[in-house]
C-alpha cells in the first residue's frame, strides 16, 4: 500500500503549497509542461523499445483496448445528452480508459498476487495503457485542445508536433540501443520526475468543491473507472476462458485508478483542469475500497 500513501502525500503536499501560496498561480501548468516536453519523452525512449509480443499474452493486450472502444461509444453519445462541454468530454475519454496501472498496478499486484505476477501488468501497461496514451490520447488532445473542431491538417500538425509523439516516433525507428551509459542514465532520470511533478501539480490544481459543471461529471467519470470498466474487464476475461492469473492481473489493471499521466497531458492542455484532478485525487482515494473487491471478484473466475 506504499504506494498509495506517496500518491496521496505528494497530492496533499501540492494542495498545502497551493493553500500557503508558496507558489505563483501558474507553477501546476510549468510542472505539466516539464512533464509532457521532458519526462515523458524519456519514459517512452525507455520502455517503448522493448514491447514483444506473445500469442499467450493476448487477453492482456485486448482487454484495455476493448475497454477503449466501449468507453468512447458510451461517452459520447452521454455527453451529447448531458450537453457536456468539449474539455469535460475530454477529460472523460482520456481518463475513464487510462488507469495507473504501472505505479500503483504493479506493486498491488504484487502483493496481492506475488512478484511473479508482474510481468503480466507489465504487458498490460506496455501494450494496452502506454500505447493508448501514444494515440489516442493524443487524438483527444488535438481534437478538443483547441476549443474548437480542427480540420484534418491541424489535427495531424498537432500530434505530430507533441513531443511525446516524435519520441514515440524516435523511439520505434531508432530504439535505444545506441544510448551512452550517460544518456540512458539521463533519461531514467527525469523519467523517475514524472510522477512527483505531476502528483505535486495535481494537488496545487486540486479544487475540494468543484464546481457544479463538473460534479456530474467527476460521478460518471468515477463510477466508469472503478466499477463499469473493471465489470466488463471481468466478462471478457470469461468470454476468452483466460488463464486465472492472466484473468485476475487484467481485471485487476481495469481497476486501477485514473492516471496521473494523463491526466497532466489534459491539464496542460487547459481541457478543464479542475475536474482531472479530481478524479485522480478521489479516484485514489476510493480505490482502496474497489480494488480489493475486484480482487475478490477475481478469485470467483
Amino acid at each position: 500500500m506504499s504506494a498509495y500513501f506517496i500518491i496521496i502525500t505528494l497530492i496533499i503536499v501540492g494542495r498545502i503549497l497551493a493553500w500557503r501560496e508558496v507558489f505563483p498561480e501558474s507553477a501546476p501548468e510549468v510542472l505539466n509542461k516539464v512533464v509532457i516536453l521532458i519526462c515523458l519523452p524519456a519514459l517512452i525512449f525507455i520502455h517503448v523499445p522493448t514491447l514483444e509480443m506473445s500469442r499467450e499474452l493476448l487477453p492482456l493486450m485486448i482487454v484495455p483496448w476493448a475497454l477503449l472502444g466501449f468507453t468512447i461509444a458510451l461517452i459520447l453519445p452521454l455527453a451529447r445528452w448531458l450537453c457536456l462541454s468539449r474539455e469535460v468530454t475530454a477529460v472523460l475519454l482520456g481518463l475513464i480508459p487510462l488507469g495507473n496501472t504501472s505505479f500503483l498496478g504493479y506493486p498491488l499486484i504484487a502483493g496481492l498476487m506475488g512478484p511473479e505476477y508482474v510481468r503480466y501488468a507489465v504487458v498490460y501497461d506496455q501494450f494496452g495503457s502506454f500505447l493508448i496514451v501514444c494515440t489516442h490520447l493524443l487524438f483527444v488532445l488535438a481534437w478538443y485542445g483547441a476549443g474548437q473542431k480542427p480540420s484534418a491538417r491541424q489535427m495531424l500538425g498537432r500530434i505530430a508536433s507533441f513531443p511525446p509523439f516524435l519520441a514515440l516516433a524516435g523511439a520505434l525507428l531508432l530504439g535505444n540501443a545506441w544510448f551512452p551509459d550517460w544518456l540512458m542514465g539521463l533519461a531514467e532520470t527525469f523519467a523517475d520526475m514524472l510522477l512527483p511533478l505531476v502528483t505535486l501539480a495535481i494537488g496545487m490544481s486540486l479544487k475540494l468543491r468543484l464546481v457544479h459543471e463538473y460534479r456530474q461529471p467527476l460521478v460518471i467519470g468515477l463510477c466508469g473507472k472503478l466499477l463499469l470498466l473493471p465489470a466488463l474487464a471481468v466478462g471478457l476475461v470469461w468470454v476468452m476462458d483466460t488463464t486465472e492469473g492472466i484473468a485476475r492481473v487484467a481485471i485487476l489493471e481495469a481497476a486501477m485508478p485514473p492516471m496521473i499521466t494523463a491526466a497532466a497531458m489534459l491539464s496542460a492542455a487547459r481541457l478543464a483542469p479542475q475536474l482531472a484532478s479530481a478524479l485522480v485525487a478521489w479516484g485514489v482515494l476510493f480505490s482502496a475500497a474497489t480494488v480489493p473487491f475486484w480482487f475478490w471478484v477475481g478469485t470467483l473466475i
